[in-house]
């Protein structure tokens, strides 16, 4: 296992466009994957991308599974997955808003909410190099797209409604609150 730090804000691979992977089934695209993943799951997020290992290709993984801040049931739970060459097709007009973190902004602590298309399409290739479609709604669809931004060097601040920043403490009450109330 190798896990590497998230890469943060600061650092030129975050902003920088990631590059087409040319060689998907090279052992420097395995690499990636599996560092990717190691490094995903012990920092207990549920997508990373390549620039945020600092390299600048255009990978990703996403497991949506119980982390710090996500304690829903099985229905949004999904397995692993290996984006490579990742392309969104199609996009929704139905949008929803939700909060958004990053390991890239860890040290700021910070959160906030972002607008984003509900459902998605997206073409990509496995860790095999086998091409794949996927439609993807919600929390799924979010993630894909905020590591795709990853990839286009762009950060979830970017698009955040500044209004809703918040750190991790004052996240969890909102979210208590919000149960209460339901």
């Amino acid at each position: 296992m190798i896990v590497r730090n998230a890469t943060q804000v600061g650092n030129p691979v975050i902003r920088a466009k990631a590059l087409a992977v040319k060689d998907i089934i090279s052992t420097q695209t395995k690499r990636i994957v599996h560092n990717l993943v190691d490094s995903m799951r012990h920092h207990d997020l549920v997508g990373m991308a390549a620039p945020q290992i600092g390299s600048g290709l255009r990978i990703f993984v996403t497991e949506v599974r119980k982390t710090t801040f996500r304690k829903e049931n099985d229905k949004n739970r999904d397995a692993l997955r290996v984006f490579i060459n990742p392309k969104i097709t199609a996009v929704s007009k139905t949008t929803n808003k939700d909060w958004e973190g990053c390991g890239s902004v860890v040290s700021g602590g910070l959160f906030g909410k972002v607008v984003r298309p509900a459902r998605i399409t997206v073409s990509a290739y496995d860790e095999h190099g086998t091409p794949f479609v996927l439609e993807a709604k919600n929390l799924l669809a979010r993630i894909i797209q905020h590591e795709i931004d990853h990839l286009n060097g762009k950060l979830f601040v970017d698009i955040a409604d500044t209004s809703t920043y918040s750190v991790p403490s004052e996240l969890r009450k909102k979210i208590q609150k919000k149960k209460r109330t339901k």
